[in-house]
């Protein structure tokens, strides 16, 4: 095979890959369908025309025949006025219109087979149609249904890329979400750890401390100057009892002071 063969080849193989790829069978198949309609009615034309032919020739018989009649009128009325040469006359046209019957007779004959198998042709290419159209309506049918499937499944296997993209974009929201909510819970934790205050506060550990050591002094004094106070003014003569009910008031007062100057130690 030469260059140019080789390529030509090639070409057409393209050529037909491409109208495969194009063509719809469904279009293909009412094509078809059409294109034998038409030469159906091509035959039935046909055979409508051969019949006028024929019932025309059938017309000029019956007028020969006619004429056959009206000669052999002729002849009798001649032969009886004793005109043979009239009589003669008409018999040879008689003669002479019975031959065109003749042909016409052949020729109605010859029309009459050939309508008769033209009509038999027709009712064969009608049935034809006939089929084709039932399988052609089937196996339009089946392509829709087998397209509209294809069509289902390649839309399902987009989705499913789709869905793989969302699954993703799931899992990457979900984790971004839980380190939002750890970041969160931290830093309410250092909250109220008072981890913020104290990054804010000019102060060390060594001066907290020595605060607080400062305001424990304080209170220690203060309390001894309570109990000063209230003994002075209770005297021995309240007895032990009322004693340890001042000692109970004085205690618990403490607790509370002590528990205010932790609290604002701590902060």
């Amino acid at each position: 095979m030469g260059i140019l063969s080789r390529a030509s080849y090639v070409v057409r193989s393209k050529l037909n890959a491409l109208l495969n790829r194009a063509e719809d069978p469904t279009e293909t198949l009412d094509y078809s369908y059409e294109r034998m309609r038409d030469e159906l009615q091509q035959v039935k034309q046909g055979i409508a025309d051969l019949t006028t032919q024929k019932k025309r020739l059938e017309i000029q018989k019956r007028r020969l025949e006619e004429n056959v009649e009206k000669h052999n009128e002729q002849a009798r009325e001649a032969v009886q006025q004793d005109r043979d040469d009239l009589a003669r006359r008409a018999l040879e046209k008689k003669k002479e219109k019975m031959s065109q019957i003749e042909e016409l007779e052949t020729q109605i004959a010859d029309l009459q087979s050939t309508q008769d198998d033209l009509v038999e042709k027709k009712n064969d290419l009608q049935s034809r149609i006939e089929e084709f159209r039932t399988k052609k309506e089937t196996m339009k049918a089946r392509y829709e249904a087998a397209e509209a499937s294809t069509r289902v499944s390649e839309a399902m296997s987009g989705v499913g890329d789709e869905m793989s993209d969302v699954s993703r974009a799931l899992e990457r929201a979900e984790e971004r979400t839980d380190d939002m909510e750890a970041r969160s819970a931290a830093m309410d934790e250092l909250q109220e750890s008072g981890a913020f205050e104290d990054a804010l506060s000019d102060e060390d550990e060594i001066d907290r401390q020595l605060s607080a050591g400062r305001t424990e002094s304080e209170v220690d004094a203060e309390l001894e100057t309570l109990k000063s106070e209230l003994g002075e003014s209770g005297g021995e003569s309240e007895g032990s009892a009322d004693v340890d009910v001042a000692d109970d008031e004085i205690e618990a007062e403490l607790d509370e002071l002590r528990d205010s100057e932790d609290d604002e130690g701590s902060a």
